[in-house]
């Protein structure tokens, strides 16, 4: 958190990506057919595990790990 009576904005910017990724998941829960997402689903929308891998090294990102361990 930023001082008080600091004027300037504090970014967490894990937090903002976690965030995102928590809303990622909400969108594709909700379009998904069966009452909860399969893990290989789960690893697809967060770009982890050998199809995130995968994805990102197509679109030149830095890869990414997987969450299940």
């Amino acid at each position: 958190m930023a001082p008080l009576g600091s004027s300037t904005p504090v970014q967490d910017h894990v937090a903002l990506a976690e965030i995102e990724l928590c809303g990622e998941l909400i969108i594709a829960a909700s379009a998904a057919d069966g009452e909860r997402l399969s893990p290989d689903r789960i690893d697809e929308v967060l770009k982890v595990g050998a199809v995130g891998v995968a994805a990102e090294a197509q679109s030149g990102g830095a890869g990414g790990c997987s969450s299940r361990g």
